[in-house]
C-alpha cells in the first residue's frame, strides 16, 4: 500500500511523539534505577538469571515448522511441544484462539516478507497467564532462509516488566534517533515547538524554504516560513492548537526560493511537550486543481453550445451537471443541479411532465433504469414521448460508478427521414412521368438509376437495366440499335465526362429505326453523373422546315427590297415629269396663269413634294431594314442643327397655332450624317405638330453629357394609348370607327430606324389626353 506524505508525515510525527513520551517514561524512572545502582552488583550475580528470564524463544521457518521448548506448550497449556505453528492452537481451551493464531501467523509472514518487527500481547483462552510477543527476523547464523524469531514473555513476573521497560527504553532511543535522522531527511519543511511556541528544532528542509545558512540561526532568530493569517501568526496559531489539544491544518502562501507558493501547513500538539509542525509543498496539486476547474469549465461550456443534451450523475446516484440542452428537454431548473436530484427522482419528475415513454408498469421500468448505474456497457434506448417527440437515450457507466445520459432529440430528424423517403418516391414517380429519358451512373460507370422512357428511347428490354450494367456493358447493348454502331463511343465519352471530368457535354445521335435523339451528361453534386435523352425526331423535322421557310422568307425579303428599289426608281421618274411640268405651268410658259389655275398647280406641286417625300421614306426605311442605308458622318454642332430643323418647321408652327419652346447648351457636337438625322427629328416635330392642337406647346430640350447626347421632342397634345403607341412605331394609328389610318405616313418607324443608324435609341412615352415624349439618345 502506497502512503501519502501526509500520511507518512503524521506517523513520524506520531512515532516522535511516542519516543518523546518514552523519553519522559525513562527519565521518570531514572530515579529507580538510581535506587537500584545499589543493587548493581547483585544484578551482575542475578545475569545469569536474568538470561534465563521468563521468556520463551519461539524459532519459525518459512515452512511452518517451529523450534520452541517444552516451556511453551506448558505456558499455553498444549499437550506437547508444538512442531508447526498451526499447531500452537490446541482446541477444547488449550492453546491460542483461531483469532490469536490467525494474527500471529499474519505478522510473522509480514516479518518473513519485509523483515519488520512486530508486538503483539495476547491471553490464551481459559487462562490468565499474559504473554508479550515480540518478533523479528531471525539472523541467519541462527536460522538461514527466512525465519522468524519471536520471543514469548511472560507479564505475569515482575522481572519481565523491567525487562520489557529496559527493552522499551532502548528501542525508544534508537527509534527517536531514527525518525530525528527521517525528519532531517524529510523533503518537506518540519518544525517543533516547545510550550511557549517558539521554535526548538527545524530540518533541513525547513533552512533551504526560508534561505537561512543553518537550523541554529533560524532557532535563534526565531525566522517564520509561514506568514501571518487574519493577524495571527504561526507561534499564535501553534499555540491555540496546543491549548485546545487538537491538530490545525490549512493551506496558506509562503515564499519560498523567490517563489509564491502554496502550502499544507499542519500543528499537531505533543502534550505538554510543545508542538510539532509541518509543510507540504502542494502548489502543483493547486496548479492542476486551477486547472482541472478550468477545464471542467470549459467542457461544461462547450456542452452546453451542443445541441445534444448531456447530465452526469455521481455514484450515489444524484445529478452534478446538467447542460442546457439536458434542462430544456427535460424541464428542469438549474435548482436541480444545486439540489442533487437523485436519479429515481428524476425518472419520476419526467414521468409527471410526460417526458418518458408511457409505460405499464412504471415502477419496474424505473428500477431496470436504475441497474444501469451497475451495469460496464453503454445502454442505449429510443423514447417516444407523448406529442410527437422522439428522444435518443445514451447511458455511459463512468469508471467511479457514477453515469453520464446523453439525450438525443431525433424528433426533426425523423421527420426529415420521413420526408425524404417520401421526396424518394416522389423523385421516383417524377422521373417516371418525364417525357424525356434518364439514367444516373455513379463514378466507376456502374448504372444506378433510370426511368421508364430511359429503355424504350434506346430500345432496350428493361430485364437487361436491372442488373446494373457498367457504361462500357450499356454501350455494347445500344451499338446495334444505331444507324451507326460505332458512333456508341461518343455515349461513353459523354457518360465520363459527367462523371469523372466533372464536364457537362452533348450531343446528337440517329438510330437505326431513323429517330434523331440528343443527350446530354451532367455532373450531380453527390458525385454521380446524370445523361439525358431526349427524342428530338419531331423538332428535327420541324426546324428543317422552319429553315427552309427561313431561306424562303430571305429570299422574298430580297425580292421585296428589289421591288422598292425598282418601284422608288419608276415613282421618281413621272413625279419628277409631273412636277416640271406643273413648273412650267405656273411660270407661264404655256400661256396666262388664272388664279384657279394656280391653285391647282400649288396643289400639284404640293402633292408631288409630299409623294416624292414618302417615295424616299419607303425606299430609306427599306435600305435600313437591310442594313445598307448609307451615311455621310461628319461633325455636327447639335444646337445650330436642331434649330436649323426646327426653323424649317415654323411656318407649320405658326398656321397650327402653337408655341414651341427650344432649350439646349451650345458647345455639344456628335459625329452624324446632317441630312438623315435631320430627317428624323424632323419626323417626329411633324408627329408633335399635327398630334397637337391649336393653342397646344411642343418641348425641344438638347443636352450633352459624358455617356452622349440626348434629344427630347415633348407635347401635349391628344396623346396615345399603349397599344396605339405600338401601332405609331409602326406607322399606323387607329380612327374612332376602330379602323387603322396612317399617323404620319412612315415617319415614326423611319425615325427610329434613321436613329438606331447612328447608333442611338428612340424611345416613346406617351398618355392619352396628355401628350407624348419621344427621346433620342446618340453615342
Amino acid at each position: 500500500m502506497e502512503l501519502s506524505p501526509t500520511a507518512i508525515a503524521l506517523i513520524g510525527l506520531i512515532l516522535a511523539a511516542w519516543t518523546l513520551g518514552a523519553a519522559a517514561i525513562i527519565l521518570r524512572s531514572s530515579r529507580k534505577l538510581r535506587r537500584l545502582d545499589a543493587l548493581r552488583t547483585s544484578v551482575r550475580r542475578m545475569s545469569k538469571l536474568l538470561d534465563e528470564a521468563p521468556a520463551v524463544p519461539l524459532l519459525v521457518r518459512a515452512d511452518g515448522r517451529v523450534e520452541a521448548p517444552e516451556k511453551l506448550a506448558g505456558w499455553l497449556g498444549l499437550d506437547k511441544k508444538p512442531q508447526y505453528l498451526s499447531e500452537l492452537a490446541g482446541g477444547q481451551g488449550k492453546g491460542l484462539s483461531p483469532e490469536q493464531l490467525e494474527q500471529l501467523s499474519d505478522a510473522i509472514k509480514a516479518t518473513q516478507k519485509s523483515a519488520a518487527p512486530f508486538r503483539m500481547a495476547i491471553t490464551p483462552p481459559g487462562s490468565k497467564r499474559s504473554l508479550a510477543l515480540r518478533g523479528s527476523l531471525a539472523d541467519p547464523a541462527v536460522s538461514p532462509g527466512g525465519s522468524a524469531q519471536v520471543w514469548i514473555f511472560d507479564f505475569s513476573e515482575s522481572e519481565a516488566e523491567l525487562s520489557e521497560l529496559r527493552e522499551e527504553a532502548t528501542r525508544a532511543k534508537g527509534d527517536f534517533a531514527a525518525l530525528v535522522g527521517l525528519i532531517e531527511a524529510a523533503p518537506m519543511p518540519m518544525w517543533f515547538r516547545g510550550p511557549d511556541a517558539r521554535l526548538r528544532l527545524v530540518n533541513r528542509a525547513y533552512v533551504e524554504a526560508v534561505d537561512a545558512e543553518d537550523a541554529e540561526q533560524v532557532v535563534s532568530k526565531q525566522i517564520e516560513l509561514i506568514e501571518e493569517i487574519d493577524g495571527l501568526g504561526p507561534a499564535q496559531i501553534a499555540q491555540q492548537a496546543a491549548q485546545q489539544g487538537l491538530a490545525a491544518e490549512r493551506i496558506v502562501p509562503a515564499t519560498t526560493h523567490g517563489q509564491r507558493r502554496s502550502y499544507r501547513v499542519s500543528d499537531l500538539p505533543l502534550g505538554s511537550e510543545g508542538v510539532a509542525g509541518y509543510a507540504i509543498d502542494i502548489e502543483e496539486m493547486e496548479q492542476q486543481a486551477r486547472e482541472f476547474r478550468a477545464f471542467r469549465e470549459a467542457q461544461r461550456a462547450m456542452l452546453d453550445q451542443l445541441s445534444l443534451g448531456v447530465a452526469q450523475f455521481d455514484a450515489s446516484q444524484k445529478l452534478v451537471f446538467a447542460n442546457k440542452p439536458f434542462l430544456r428537454q427535460f424541464d428542469l431548473s438549474f435548482g436541480a443541479i444545486t439540489d442533487a436530484l437523485p436519479f429515481d427522482r428524476f425518472l419520476s419528475d419526467a414521468r409527471e411532465k410526460r417526458r418518458t415513454p408511457e409505460v405499464r408498469d412504471f415502477p419496474a421500468w424505473r428500477a431496470e433504469h436504475l441497474a444501469w448505474f451497475g451495469t460496464r456497457d453503454t445502454q442505449e434506448e429510443a423514447w417516444p414521448l407523448p406529442g410527437g417527440v422522439h428522444l435518443r437515450i445514451v447511458a455511459q457507466p463512468m469508471p467511479d460508478g457514477g453515469l453520464v445520459l446523453i439525450a438525443e432529440d431525433r424528433t426533426e430528424q425523423l421527420a426529415l427521414s420521413a420526408t425524404r423517403d417520401t421526396l424518394l418516391r416522389t423523385r421516383t414517380a417524377t422521373l417516371d412521368s418525364l417525357f424525356e429519358a434518364l439514367a444516373v451512373f455513379a463514378p466507376d460507370g456502374s448504372l444506378q438509376l433510370w426511368n421508364r422512357s430511359f429503355a424504350g428511347t434506346w430500345g432496350l428490354d428493361e430485364d437487361e437495366l436491372d442488373s446494373h450494367p457498367s457504361a462500357d456493358q450499356l454501350l455494347k447493348l445500344i451499338a446495334p440499335n444505331l444507324a451507326r454502331p460505332a458512333r456508341a463511343k461518343v455515349i461513353g465519352e459523354i457518360i465520363r465526362a459527367a462523371t469523372l471530368d466533372r464536364q457537362e457535354k452533348g450531343g446528337r445521335i440517329e438510330l437505326a429505326d431513323g429517330r434523331t435523339l440528343e443527350f446530354a451528361g451532367v455532373p450531380l453534386p453527390d458525385g454521380n453523373g446524370l445523361l439525358t435523352v431526349l427524342d428530338i425526331t419531331d423538332s428535327q423535322k420541324a426546324e428543317n422546315a422552319l429553315r427552309e421557310r427561313n431561306i424562303a422568307l430571305e429570299e422574298a425579303d430580297a425580292v421585296k427590297a428589289r421591288f422598292l428599289a425598282n418601284m422608288s426608281y419608276e415613282f421618281r421618274t413621272p413625279l419628277t415629269s409631273i412636277g416640271g411640268f406643273a413648273e412650267l405651268i405656273q411660270s407661264g410658259a404655256a400661256g396666262e396663269v388664272s388664279d384657279q389655275l394656280k391653285e391647282y398647280t400649288d396643289a400639284i406641286l404640293e402633292s408631288v413634294g409630299r409623294l416624292t417625300e414618302q417615295v424616299e421614306n419607303v425606299l430609306d426605311l427599306s435600305q435600313s431594314e437591310a442594313g445598307l442605308l448609307p451615311l455621310n458622318l461628319e461633325r455636327v454642332e447639335l444646337l445650330p442643327f436642331v434649330t436649323e430643323v426646327v426653323r424649317s418647321r415654323e411656318k407649320a408652327i405658326l398656321d397650327g397655332g402653337l408655341s414651341l419652346d427650344l432649350r439646349g447648351n451650345a458647345g455639344g457636337s456628335i459625329e452624324a450624317d446632317k441630312r438623315q438625322l435631320g430627317r428624323a427629328i424632323g419626323n417626329l416635330l411633324d408627329n408633335a405638330i399635327g398630334a397637337t392642337g391649336e393653342g397646344g406647346k411642343i418641348l425641344v430640350d438638347i443636352a450633352r453629357g459624358k455617356s452622349g447626347a440626348r434629344i427630347v421632342i415633348s407635347d401635349n397634345g391628344s396623346g396615345m394609348e399603349n397599344e396605339e403607341l405600338s401601332r405609331a412605331l409602326d406607322g399606323m394609328r387607329a380612327k374612332e370607327d376602330g379602323s387603322l389610318e396612317r399617323r404620319q405616313g412612315l415617319g415614326i418607324p423611319l425615325a427610329r430606324q434613321l436613329v438606331e443608324a447612328h447608333g442611338g435609341t428612340l424611345t416613346l412615352q406617351s398618355e392619352k389626353g396628355a401628350g407624348t415624349t419621344a427621346m433620342i439618345r446618340l453615342p
